[in-house]
């Protein structure tokens, strides 16, 4: 009996599929309190039922209101839950969007408009951020660089010519937020780097808001080499709404495809059919890797959330929720991305 046991005592624990995704959802509204309501009255039931068909076991949502008591986002656990798919972790934290400057940023001649905010926003908590996990999420140790200026991040890009020093004093580097959160899976931590950066275009010849959007993307790379803070062990993962394209579409698309290129990084690659039934023609990018689908033909379909495990997680699997013959009534601009991993 004793040898049996130490025998099986020998087997190694078998693997866990653990499914990281990130989907910029249509869960803003256009005022405080709406999202809510939509919810409870059965308006968010399609992205509800795809939040629960998709089965990630961590979920980043990228565009859904923000309030204090989180009664939104528990709300919209709840519905996913009777759905068929339960989450017991939530997290969220107040987001630049819609927190006002008192400056005109767009030099329109008016004050306390949406693109005067931090991040473009009607009201504070618009299209912020939040995360959903199966698995614990240790809180006390996020650390969250949502205010960090734009002026005191490494390497700058700050049109300093168009920003004044007034501006240069209070504008944060990002549009919505950028968090780094552990999140406990069998007694190890696996850290995310969650991000939504804001779009690259809505500007003028100074190119602001492309300028911004680099910035939001290369400040992971910083992070990772130490320059902001301590940088984080592997295992990690970069996941969120980078709303840049390496190959099409506006902005300074070099900047992503460093940032994919890190060999700190891997990039899965996820593909779905939606993508490449309704490629447009004209792109260079592989249509099957779009997971946004904008006006035809320009700026047409685009990649732009994305999940980057760290090179030592064995990616197993990964994908676009973005069928193919989807009902017109279903669908968002943006599709849900996902990624496998073996843990």
């Amino acid at each position: 009996m004793v040898a049996v046991a130490l025998a099986l005592c020998a087997v190694p624990a078998l693997a866990e599929r653990l499914r990281i995704a990130t989907w910029h959802a249509p869960l803003s509204r256009d005022g405080p309190g709406v999202l809510i309501r939509d919810i409870q009255r059965g308006k968010a039931d399609a992205a509800i039922r795809q939040i629960a068909e998709l089965r990630a076991d961590i979920l980043l949502l990228t565009s859904i209101d923000f309030d204090l008591d989180l009664f939104a986002l528990t709300a919209l656990r709840d519905a996913v839950a009777e759905s068929g798919w339960r989450y017991d972790h939530l997290f969220a934290l107040p987001p630049n969007t819609g927190v006002p400057t008192g400056l005109d940023l767009d030099r329109n001649g008016r004050f306390g408009e949406g693109r005067d905010a931090q991040g473009f926003g009607r009201f504070q908590g618009q299209a912020g951020m939040a995360l959903l996990s199966r698995h614990p999420i240790a809180t006390a140790d996020v650390r969250d660089l949502s205010g960090l200026l734009w002026r005191d991040v490494p390497g700058s890009r700050m049109p300093m010519d168009y920003f004044g020093p007034e501006a240069q004093d209070i504008l944060r580097l990002s549009h919505s937020g950028h968090w780094i959160v552990p999140v406990t899976v069998n007694d190890d931590t696996l850290t995310l780097l969650a991000f939504a950066a804001g779009p690259p275009v809505f500007d003028g010849p100074e190119d602001r808001n492309g300028l911004r959007n680099a910035d939001e993307i290369a400040l992971w790379q910083h992070v990772l080499d130490g320059a902001v803070g301590t940088a984080p062990r592997p295992p990690f993962t970069i996941i969120g709404n980078a709303n840049l394209d390496p190959f099409d579409g506006d902005g300074r698309r070099e900047v992503i495809a460093t940032l994919l290129a890190d060999p700190r990084l891997q990039d899965p690659a996820p593909e779905g059919p939606g993508g490449l039934a309704a490629a447009n023609p004209e792109h260079r990018g592989p249509p099957a890797r779009d997971n946004a689908d904008f006006r035809d033909p320009v700026p047409g379909n685009l990649r732009t959330s994305y999940v980057l495990p760290s090179a030592d997680l064995r990616v197993t699997g990964s994908g676009v929720a973005w069928p193919e013959d989807a009902p017109p009534s279903e669908r968002s601009r943006h599709f849900p991305v996902w990624v496998d991993i073996e843990w």
